[in-house]
């Protein structure tokens, strides 16, 4: 097994670690809506930072869920972690658009390890192992925002004969993009590296297209972690979205 083998293996295995969790206590604590997703975001986290600290203990950690150290900017090796994302749709005991998200970023490489957990459906998507999926449809299928869908999607998708989806969570968004359940996913407005560092590496380990939404590569441990816009999609569709998204912005 290579080092990336390796790091993508420990990924899977405290993404799903963490799903287990989450789905114990959605079943079992009593708590529902903002209570229950505070507390699984909470309970995830420390899970996560015991878990990493015992396998790696050498490696820096950027989380969504504890206080950002300026030690990671000088790290060879930092874990990117989102302990919940979509922290509302997880509250809801209806929905299953919900995940962790487990990468790893290394310096002069990039995210080489990631892996989204979706414990409402079972499964795990990791860099070492994913394959995507490609469904024909009638129609391009683009997901966006459940609750913030960016104003220019609209636009995008009726330019190439497509229709808008809403979902919750960024990795949920991605994944269904990895299973062909959708052609690609468009957002804006505001996202954090934690949001989209692991289903950017399992995407682009799937073989399918990641990147901001004016063409340029997703990059990870900035000073200031903020990622506003995301680009996820099959890779024959990239120009064309591109391109689209281009003209509705200067619209």
């Amino acid at each position: 097994m290579t080092a990336a083998e390796s790091d993508a293996r420990v990924a899977a295995d405290l993404a799903g670690q963490a799903g287990d969790l989450l789905l114990f206590l959605r079943s079992a604590s009593g708590l529902t809506g903002k209570d229950l997703g505070k507390h699984g975001d909470s309970a995830s986290n420390s899970l996560l930072l015991r878990e990493l600290a015992a396998v790696r203990p050498d490696d820096a950690v950027l989380s969504e869920e504890s206080a950002d150290s300026p030690a990671r900017l000088s790290a060879k090796r930092v874990w990117i972690i989102d302990p919940l994302d979509g922290t509302r749709e997880y509250g809801m005991p209806s929905r299953d658009d919900w995940a962790v998200h487990v990468a790893l970023w290394e310096a002069g490489s990039g995210i080489t390890a990631a892996a989204v957990a979706q414990p409402a459906l079972d499964t795990i998507y990791a860099t070492d192992t994913v394959r995507a999926v490609r469904r024909a449809r009638a129609r391009l299928k683009v997901l966006v925002s459940d609750s913030r869908p960016p104003e220019w999607a609209a636009p995008v998708a009726d330019a190439l004969g497509g229709e808008l989806a809403p979902m919750g969570s960024a990795g949920a968004k991605a994944m269904a993009v990895v299973r062909g359940d959708a052609d690609a996913y468009l957002h804006g407005g505001g996202q954090w590296e934690w949001d989209s560092a692991a289903p950017a590496g399992v995407v682009l380990a799937a073989g399918l297209h990641a990147s901001r939404i004016d063409g340029s590569p997703l990059a990870y441990n900035n000073d200031h972690p903020y990622l506003p816009d995301l680009l996820i999609c099959r890779p024959e569709l990239a120009d064309d979205l591109l391109r689209e998204i281009a003209a509705a912005l200067a619209a």
